[in-house]
């Protein structure tokens, strides 16, 4: 379990705040703020999100449709924040990312069979994308990403960040913090990552978005 620290109310993810949290690794990369925090989540809490995404989970989508129907084959389902379980884990991101709650989206998580993926993406909404302003108008674009493995599937399931060549094997537990904008504040394309084929078993995460803007 992480320790509990006090986080700084503030809208921007702070790489130092999150850098300082025990055993957190930077990756070493100049084109994106990437962090790894192994043994966020215990498995135990793991295997309860894992109950609660197989119970609610339906076909994920993308915002704006680019033709190929294969593009995001996973499933996905939106954890009630009003569950108390769910909410203190929002919680303990939100402490970890240094960011304030309402600038949060809430928490979602996915589940990936054999053979499912989410092909190199960003979370950011690209400004030019013709549904940019209907999930952009109130809240603005995503800033930092934070994503929870919540098991180990057998094989694949990786998450690839293709810019910079940087692969990252699920493991239990293991969380991925990233900034999804340059310093200037504009959209960092070195964001862009892929959810790799799930070979064998299935792979969960969860995530949460965080906006320029309070959330809602």
């Amino acid at each position: 379990m992480i320790e509990q620290q006090t986080a700084p109310a503030a809208a921007d993810g702070d790489p130092a705040w999150i850098g300082a949290h025990p055993r957190v690794q930077r990756v070493p990369s100049r084109d994106i703020t990437l962090f790894i925090r192994r043994a966020f989540l215990s498995r135990e809490e793991c295997a309860e999100l894992v109950r609660r995404i197989d119970a609610q989970r339906r076909p994920s989508t993308i915002a704006d449709a680019n033709g190929d129907h294969y593009f995001r084959t996973s499933e996905t389902c939106d954890l009630d924040p009003a569950d108390p379980f769910v909410a203190a884990i929002d919680a303990r991101l939100d402490a970890f990312a240094g960011i304030a709650s309402h600038h949060g989206e809430p928490i979602q998580g996915q589940r990936y069979d054999v053979g499912q993926e989410f092909k190199a993406h960003t979370d950011y909404f690209d400004p030019r994308g013709a549904d940019f302003a209907q999930f952009c108008s109130v809240a603005g674009n995503r800033t930092w990403t934070l994503m929870v493995y919540l098991n180990e599937p057998p094989a694949g399931g990786a998450t690839r960040f293709t810019k910079i060549g940087k692969t990252v094997q699920p493991e239990t537990g293991k969380l991925l913090a990233w900034n999804n904008r340059l310093p200037s504040g504009l959209p960092n394309p070195a964001s862009i990552h892929h959810g790799m084929k799930v070979r064998s078993g299935v792979k969960h995460v969860i995530t949460k978005w965080y906006r320029e803007r309070p959330w809602g």
